[in-house]
């Protein structure tokens, strides 16, 4: 069972908002709605109460409320903050950090995982105002759901409904939201600045092909969720994956391994550095124009990439502790022991991902690594990578420790 606080936005489909919590319910869930003024003009209090079991908070200055529960108190009795539906002016305040009213001043207050499920007009989704605003939510590393496409009460067509209320439940990580520990609060690496690099990079051969690899992001971003729960300031440089930023990190999208590298030298000093992106040794000189069949077979020219793990481990800022990851296919622990040594690294973290199709590591959920150290080689049984990334972060809460 989780608790989830519900800001209903003053949008035409706050109405589907009674359905969802009607099936939050039924999953065992506890809802408390918020309502905006203009939500109130769509459902009334009273209905959703009667389905929340619950109070339903509208005011910021309702003094009975503030006396029983302040809203900064109510901004953190849930387990995860919904925005369902977010409307245009909703995302925008959200964006610009805006606390005018109650659903804002919560929504500024809280320290929990947020998602936002937008509704809107398909031109003002569309529009560059929203699109900008929606990044910046993204960038502060809240979720936001894509909306549906299709016909809308206004007649239009197009991208802007609000997704199903149960495809929205499905998509809130509620399994995990009672036991997650709050970012940024008090923790085993508070006041650190870690460095994550997460992802594959492409490298292009014209517009629209490119040189890439199976890598999911999921090891990379899952490291620095951990590092985050565990208060850490957390920068995660992102190759081109689809994950959702983890809370409270802070994100830098690339897509070459050049990019890459250039991202993660401005984002020094660190205390830690963790590289787990599978990045391309080598980049390919790319064509202005598509190629064609008969222009084959190609004799592409190849330029070496940067190693940004070496390059880290010869900079002046170098981190306090250099963690690298090696994916091998063959003599997995020696070759992670001579890539340590190579690139000036203290700890590499090795992974065989020699599996048949559809159940290697790259691209799956578990992992099974070994951590190669000046100590020596530390064998761990595989499991989630969650349960990877949580290990890992508790062996460098130990470093500092």
């Amino acid at each position: 069972m989780a608790r989830i606080l519900l800001i209903i936005g003053g949008g035409i489909a706050a109405y589907k908002a009674a359905e969802l919590v009607r099936h939050a319910r039924k999953a065992g869930h506890e809802v408390t709605p918020v309502l905006t003024d203009g939500a109130q003009h769509f459902v009334t209090p009273m209905s959703l109460a009667a389905l929340a079991e619950s109070p339903v908070y509208t005011s910021l200055w309702d003094l009975k409320d503030e006396v029983e529960m302040g809203h900064i108190e109510l901004s953190r009795a849930a387990d995860h903050v919904l925005v369902c539906p977010a409307t245009a002016d909703l995302i925008a305040k959200m964006a610009a950090g805006l606390a005018t009213d109650l659903a804002t001043t919560l929504l500024l207050a809280t320290d929990k995982p947020v998602t936002v499920a937008p509704a809107m007009n398909v031109k003002m989704w569309q529009h560059p105002a929203t699109q900008r605003n929606i990044a910046q939510l993204r960038a502060d590393g809240i979720t936001v759901l894509d909306p549906d496409e299709g016909p809308m009460a206004c007649g239009e067509f197009g991208p802007g409904r609000l997704p199903d209320p149960e495809a929205i439940l499905a998509a809130l990580p509620l399994d995990s939201a009672t036991t997650a520990p709050l970012a940024g609060a008090e923790g085993s690496l508070t006041g650190k600045h870690v460095l994550v690099t997460a992802g594959p990079t492409h490298e292009p051969i014209d517009p629209v092909r490119v040189i890439a690899n199976k890598s999911s992001g999921k090891q990379g971003f899952a490291i620095a969720q951990a590092a985050a729960q565990a208060g850490a300031r957390v920068t995660l440089i992102a190759g081109p994956v689809s994950l959702p930023t983890p809370f409270g990190v802070s994100r830098i999208d690339v897509t070459t391994a050049q990019e890459m590298h250039d991202a993660v030298m401005t984002s020094l000093p660190a205390d830690v550095a963790v590289m787990v992106a599978a990045v391309a040794d080598w980049r390919p000189q790319p064509s202005d124009k598509k190629l064609k069949k008969g222009d084959g077979p190609l004799d592409l020219k190849f330029s070496k990439n940067p190693d940004i793990l070496a390059a880290l481990g010869d900079h002046p800022d170098r981190p306090g502790l250099l963690i690298g990851f090696a994916a091998e296919t063959d003599d997995v622990i020696e070759n992670a022991k001579g890539k340590r040594e190579r690139k000036k690294a203290d700890w590499i973290v090795a992974n065989d991902v020699s599996g048949p199709p559809g159940e290697s590591v790259m691209g799956g959920d578990h992992n099974t690594i070994h951590l190669v150290s000046a100590d020596g080689v530390d064998d761990w049984e595989e499991a989630t990578k969650h349960a990877v990334a949580q290990k890992l972060i508790d062996r460098i809460s130990e470093e500092f420790s």
